[in-house]
């Protein structure tokens, strides 16, 4: 937000970033609580991982706090057990042979992850992602679980002109596919001067992904009348990779960092490179 230039032994940066990313959650009562240590440590191993990933990318060896360029980074929610996991993990990362890969995350799942095609749009060849079947998850708040969203059709024709797509005024919606997780992967929208198709995950960053909270839309969780559209559907999230409520779950079932991150990601190991 300064604009400033911040030089970080990596290790020190990692932990800003777990505590950004995952930090810790609000109980029923309100008050705030950690996450098990080794949800942390999977938590480091993928922002880790993602930073070398991205430094690689970027000689001038700079990356943003910016949650839409990178990561985000919050050193001052640094909790004693977040540091401790982040020690824990040091220098482990996520690799294919000698590259480093780039290690999605999301709040939770739904109980199914998706591929970075499905989830993302994302059209670059890519054989780490992976649909994952999850079981019930009990520790989730009922506001990841599950959720419900209304439109207005202004609402939706305005937003969808701000990514530069017109067809008038929007009048119906419709979802025409689904990917493998049952994730939307193509909407068609209506409007008085034509129709248009849109990938779901194109369509979620459009009309806002904290209110439109993931594209795993129920079967009948789409309704559209004359003033507004309204969805239903579970998770939150684009469904890519690590779902961190899932590694909740499987920390608090006593799985290392190094089983949670392995069970979200395919035709990877887990290298330290360095001590």
């Amino acid at each position: 937000e300064t604009g400033e230039t911040k030089t970080l032994p990596m290790e020190e940066y990692i932990k800003g970033v777990v505590a950004g990313e995952m930090g810790r959650s609000p109980t029923v009562e309100g008050e705030e609580h950690d996450w098990p240590e080794n949800a942390y440590g999977a938590q480091a191993i993928l922002a880790r991982s993602f930073a070398m990933e991205y430094l690689s990318r970027h000689p001038d060896a700079r990356i943003s706090t910016d949650v839409e360029e990178a990561q985000a980074y919050k050193p001052e929610s640094i909790t004693p057990i977040i540091s401790k996991a982040v020690d824990k993990t040091r220098g482990e990362v996520l690799m294919d042979k000698d590259a480093y890969v780039t290690t999605w995350f999301h709040s939770y799942s739904g109980g199914k992850t998706a591929t970075a095609a499905e989830g993302l749009n994302h059209t670059e060849p890519e054989n780490h992602t992976v649909s994952v079947e999850l079981p019930a998850n009990e520790y989730v708040p009922e506001d990841r679980k599950r959720w419900s969203a209304t439109f207005s059709l202004d609402e939706i024709t305005g937003a969808l002109a701000t990514k530069g797509i017109s067809v008038g005024q929007v009048k119906d919606i419709r979802i025409n596919k689904r990917g493998p997780s049952g994730r939307v992967t193509e909407f068609i929208i209506v409007g008085t001067d034509g129709e248009t198709s849109m990938h779901g995950a194109d369509f979620r960053l459009a009309v806002g992904v904290e209110k439109m909270m993931s594209t795993l839309v129920d079967e009948d969780g789409l309704s559209v009348d004359d003033q507004a559209m309204t969805l239903r559907g579970m998770g939150f999230g684009h469904g890519v990779g690590m779902s961190q409520w899932d590694a909740y779950k499987m920390a608090k079932e006593g799985r290392s960092p190094a089983e949670i991150v392995t069970h979200f990601f395919r035709n990877v190991s887990l290298q330290k490179r360095w001590k």
